[in-house]
């Protein structure tokens, strides 16, 4: 959920599955930047064909890409973590599946070996299955609010850009970055036209002002 919090490195991790709206303009930002970051998409987001050039493009640009499942599955009950939705064929299989779907991009299991679970919800079942298919399962790091730019106006944990934006801010003022995994979405639902990701180019030079060297996540868990 972290990397080395003595070192002023931070990773940007996206994740997608059915929405992709903001890939060109992500990819396009970050190479203006000269910042490598993380993707981790469903197999459904790889074999979307109105995704492939956008996926095609971060590889080529040296982006991590890596799994978030399959089919984008719940693992566990929202309430009672320890109760499982899924059964271990179900979740190695899916997963599995993910992994194929990446290798159309040419992309090996051995260079993607960081799995980040759907809905980023998961338990320590989930965390063994991972660990047993010779792979790492990461989260993001809480504290700010970033994770939360896929919420629309019509739902109660609606958070605009703005509120996002600054509790970056905040957080990084109190407390600092070092080794932070920070989620955002490469595409979010029609209904929020409040894209976060349109605040990236100010995210990136805030960041880079304060020093942090931004990495993939690879480069900074290195496992």
């Amino acid at each position: 959920m972290r990397g080395d919090t003595t070192k002023k490195s931070l990773a940007i991790v996206f994740t997608g599955d059915e929405f992709g709206d903001g890939g060109k303009y992500i990819a396009k930002t970050l190479k203006d930047h000269s910042v490598k970051a993380s993707f981790f998409l469903t197999g459904r987001f790889y074999r979307n064909p109105q995704f492939r050039p956008v996926v095609k493009q971060l590889k080529k640009d040296g982006h991590y890409l890596g799994a978030h499942s399959n089919e984008h599955l719940l693992y566990c009950d929202w309430k009672n973590r320890d109760s499982l939705l899924v059964t271990e064929d179900s979740f190695k299989t899916d997963l599995q599946n993910n992994y194929t779907e990446m290798e159309s991009f040419a992309v090996k299991k051995k260079d993607a070996r960081y799995f980040l679970p759907p809905f980023e919800w998961y338990n320590d079942t989930i965390a063994a299955r991972t660990n047993e298919m010779d792979l790492q399962l990461i989260n993001y790091t809480p504290g700010t609010l970033s994770h939360t730019d896929y919420t629309t106006p019509n739902a109660k944990n609606y958070r605009s850009s703005e509120i996002i934006y600054n509790s970056i801010i905040d957080y990084e003022q109190m407390k600092g970055l070092n080794g932070f995994i920070l989620l955002l979405h490469v595409g979010t639902d029609p209904k929020r036209r409040d894209k976060f990701y349109h605040h990236l180019p100010q995210l990136l030079k805030l960041l880079k002002s304060k020093n942090y060297s931004l990495k993939k996540i690879d480069e900074l868990l290195k496992f």
